[in-house]
């Protein structure tokens, strides 16, 4: 079965908001091997999660919502299973799913995914890069799928973007957890988790850390 059967027609299949409407480490660590579905008018692109990193509600320093309810973080206040993007370095975006209840301020960093459809849309954005460098790092995984400011408040409970489970279970000893890459603050939580045996993980951190 191609790629396309697998994973195109399931919109029926895509995870339903109360999946992200849970704790944020449980929605994190149930986010390895999901796989993003976005449609853009006749075509579609998708891309199996590899590595993602929680931001806590209380106690996180690095959590952007530490500090209160701003108009730049607001999507955070929502309820779980919509998007909150972000600019860095003045240029570069990076786009995060909203988790639990209403009012609590928090997300999971989409960091790194394996492209799995759709890699022409992916490599008008991208360039030539090999395939496991597509969707490898935040700011990349967002510009190949195209997210930017715009994409603020966006449900991903939709049959325009939506995700699916992943199409086998991930057994626990492929799951990799250490310390976050590239924050300041709170960088001893170990809340950045990834698929040990993808190559489209970012970053030098691919030792689990107790």
């Amino acid at each position: 079965m191609s790629v396309q059967e697998v994973f195109v027609p399931q919109v029926s299949q895509a995870l339903p908001c109360s999946f992200f409407q849970r704790p944020t480490v449980e929605v994190a660590q149930a986010l390895l091997g999901t796989v993003v579905v976005k449609r853009e008018g006749e075509e579609w692109c998708a891309a199996r999660l590899v590595e993602v990193e929680a931001y806590l509600p209380e106690g996180d320093a690095a959590n952007h919502a530490y500090r209160g309810k701003t108009r730049r973080n607001a999507p955070m206040f929502e309820a779980g299973g919509i998007l909150y993007v972000y600019t860095i370095y003045g240029k570069h975006r990076c786009v995060n799913i909203v988790t639990e209840e209403a009012g609590r301020g928090a997300a999971v960093l989409l960091r790194a995914a394996e492209p799995v459809l759709g890699h022409a849309l992916f490599r008008r954005r991208r360039g030539a890069v090999p395939d496991e460098a597509l969707c490898r790092g935040p700011a990349n995984l967002a510009r190949a799928f195209g997210f930017d400011l715009s994409d603020n408040y966006r449900s991903v409970c939709t049959p325009e973007l939506f995700l699916l489970p992943p199409p086998e279970p991930i057994p626990e000893e492929l799951i990799g957890r250490s310390p976050r890459i590239g924050v300041r603050q709170a960088r001893q939580l170990p809340l950045r988790f990834f698929l040990r045996n993808s190559p489209s993980v970012s970053g030098i951190r691919r030792v689990s850390q107790p």
